[in-house]
Formats: structure tokens, sequence, C-alpha cells
């Protein structure tokens, strides 16, 4: 089974929509707010949005869940505390036992 690359067209992002869309996402998220100093910087930042992304941020196509599944909190589970994720660009919110 081999792989075959194929080219898209410049400027013509509907032939590629999965990357356009976590280029989007990435700079809707996160690089509209935060001014990249180096490449090293740039590494950390980015490595906090994925882990952001994947164990924290919602997505409507997995029914409000996150990639890394995580069970449903009820009322009596404990009180409301915040986890930030970027520096507080993006906070999280679980329920903590007392």
């Amino acid at each position: 089974m081999g792989v075959e690359e194929v080219i898209t067209a410049p400027a013509s992002p509907w032939q590629n929509p999965y990357a356009e869309r976590i280029i989007g996402s990435v700079r809707n998220d996160v690089l509209d707010h935060v001014i990249i100093l180096n490449e090293d910087h740039l590494k950390r930042v980015m490595e906090g949005y994925l882990a952001y992304y994947h164990n924290s941020r919602t997505h409507l196509g997995l029914q409000k869940d996150c990639p890394e599944h995580r069970p449903v909190q009820t009322k009596d589970s404990g009180k409301i505390v915040t986890i930030s994720h970027l520096g507080g660009l993006h906070h999280q919110y679980l329920r903590k036992a007392a």
C-alpha cells in the first residue's frame, strides 16, 4: 500500500479542508491573541494549545466532548474550579470534591 502525494493548486483552500480547518482554529484560538517571540516560544505555545485542544476543548462533532473522553460531572460532584490554559487565554471548569 503506497501513499501518493497530491499537490493542491495555489489559493484553493477547498482542496484541503482539513488543513484549512486546523489552521483556522489555531489562528482564531491562539495566534490572533499571542505575540510569538521566536521559534521556541511558538513551540511552547503550540504544545499548550494541542494539550488544550485534545483534553479540554469541546467539539460539536463529538457531542460537545473532547477527543480524550471525560465523564460527565454531576452537580453533587463538588465545587467548581477553574483550570487556565495558555496563560489564561482559555479556561476549563471542573468539579472537584471538597
